[in-house]
């Protein structure tokens, strides 16, 4: 009987581990709102909304496009067209990587 505890035992810890393990994931990306950090509370928006378009000028592939950048309390919004799904994919990217960034409001869309 103590044998089958003892099995119990194990098997409850291993289950607990392979769940606890499981929530350290990070979320994936969804349309519209994506990913979360912890600096953008120190960081006020006019600087977010230079950051972002800082990076986004920066990037050879965006040049020439019109993208529309506007922060409220961290939460970045991305307005405009443009010709690529890759271009699309580059300015989220850029986005998610600059200083005090939230969360993304993607509203970019494709040239038709």
């Amino acid at each position: 009987m103590s044998k089958h505890r003892g099995t119990q035992f194990l098997s409850i810890a291993l289950i607990s581990l392979a769940l606890l393990t499981a929530c350290n994931k990070p979320p994936g990306n969804f349309e519209g709102i994506q990913r979360t950090t912890s600096n953008a509370a120190n960081v006020a928006d006019a600087d977010v909304t230079k950051n972002v378009k800082k990076a986004l000028q920066g990037d050879v592939a965006l040049n020439g496009f019109d993208i529309n950048v506007t922060t409220r309390k961290g939460d970045v919004r991305l307005v405009g067209v443009l010709d690529t799904q890759r271009q699309i994919d580059t300015a989220i990217k850029l986005t998610q990587g600059a200083d005090g960034f939230h969360t993304l409001n993607n509203e970019l869309t494709l040239k038709k």
